[in-house]
């Protein structure tokens, strides 16, 4: 092995060190992060950990890509078990997947969907990987699309969310109706919103049958879609 390729292996071993406190760290201190803090946890002055993230915020966006892309992936290899044609459950996989994810890894899920972390701005990279779920329940709409039997809504889609939709539809070059994007898009929010439910303690005293409980919002919300 070459002197180069040592150095970038020594680096790279150290990155996942530095990351790998950063995530106990959260489990303690939540998004109120600090590279003293992780630095201490290590021990080693914080100056040394510059070398590898020049900032609080680049631990921060490190952190939060890799649990974004964690997350996608468990709801990708949940949809990929499923025949293509198994649209409902194929959607009860994924909602599942994501909310075991969460379950699994609250801290980091506190990261990416708790209170916005005080003077942090997520760069234009996270988006991509931020929106990889919602993007995979669309899919699964799409792929069925002309078998979708969605109940009628007692109100019509506002013409400037109409425009919204038209022009996310757009640049993912797809034929997918805007009301169909819409009843997904209520999904998504809903499914995240029971997840923040849960996770931070808002059910507590209020539904302990947890897991039917989500379940049962979940195939509300494939029946809102028109699921078969």
């Amino acid at each position: 092995m070459s002197a180069q390729s040592l150095r970038a292996r020594v680096r790279s071993e150290m990155i996942e060190e530095i990351k790998a406190a950063a995530r106990r760290r959260l489990a303690v201190d939540g998004a109120n992060l600090s590279l003293r803090g992780v630095a201490r946890d290590m021990g080693i002055v914080a100056s040394a950990l510059y070398r590898y993230f020049p900032s609080r915020d680049d631990l921060l966006t490190a952190l939060i890509m890799e649990a974004y892309r964690a997350l996608a992936a468990e709801a990708e290899a949940a949809d990929a078990k499923l025949p293509d044609a198994d649209l409902r459950g194929r959607w009860m996989a994924v909602c599942s997947a994501v909310r075991d994810w969460a379950l699994a890894h609250p801290a980091e899920y506190g990261l990416l969907y708790g209170s916005p972390v005080p003077g942090y701005n997520a760069p234009e990279d996270t988006v991509a990987p931020a929106a990889a779920v919602v993007f995979r329940l669309v899919a699964i709409a799409h792929s069925g699309v002309r078998t979708l039997s969605p109940p009628p809504l007692s109100s019509a889609l506002p013409a400037p969310v109409h425009a919204d939709l038209r022009r996310l539809i757009e640049q993912q070059s797809s034929d997918l109706p805007e009301d169909v994007l819409d009843r997904v898009f209520i999904a998504w929010t809903q499914l995240f919103g029971l997840l923040n439910f849960e996770i931070f303690g808002r059910l507590s005293g209020v539904v302990d049958a947890r897991s039917d409980y989500f379940a049962h919002h979940m195939n509300a919300m494939a029946d809102l879609v028109g699921l078969p």
